[in-house]
């Protein structure tokens, strides 16, 4: 099965009950449309670039997923329309590229080309 991250950015206002809360739904969300949670990474509180809803912070969490592509846009949906949910992003994950590149040559040392010059 495909694997995914889910990059959340949650309004960095909300108390412990509220935010234990928010965690519990997007938990219950993902087994509802049948994903697997292989790990979360809780940033917590964190300065953004920009502000979202005029905060200069968000609370920002990382979920790596599996599951079957079709719950990637429901997902996405149905987390837009949380009211403490600010940003929602979904990726792939791409499979590690294992071609075998050819080394280059070495490049001549410059100072040998300087002496061969004179």
């Amino acid at each position: 099965m495909p694997q995914y991250d889910l990059n959340l950015v949650l309004n960095p206002n909300l108390d412990t009950a509220q935010l234990g809360h928010e965690k519990d739904l997007i938990l219950q969300t993902l087994e509802r449309l049948s994903a697997q949670v292989k790990g979360v990474d809780e940033w917590g509180n964190r300065r953004l670039a920009y502000p979202m809803q005029k905060d200069p912070q968000g609370y920002v969490l990382f979920y790596k997923l599996e599951g079957p592509k079709e719950f990637v846009a429901p997902l996405e949906k149905e987390l837009k329309i949380r009211d403490n949910v600010r940003r929602v992003m979904i990726t792939r994950e791409r499979a590690p590229d294992l071609r075998v590149v050819p080394a280059r040559p070495p490049k001549p040392d410059r100072e040998r080309d300087r002496d061969r010059d004179r």
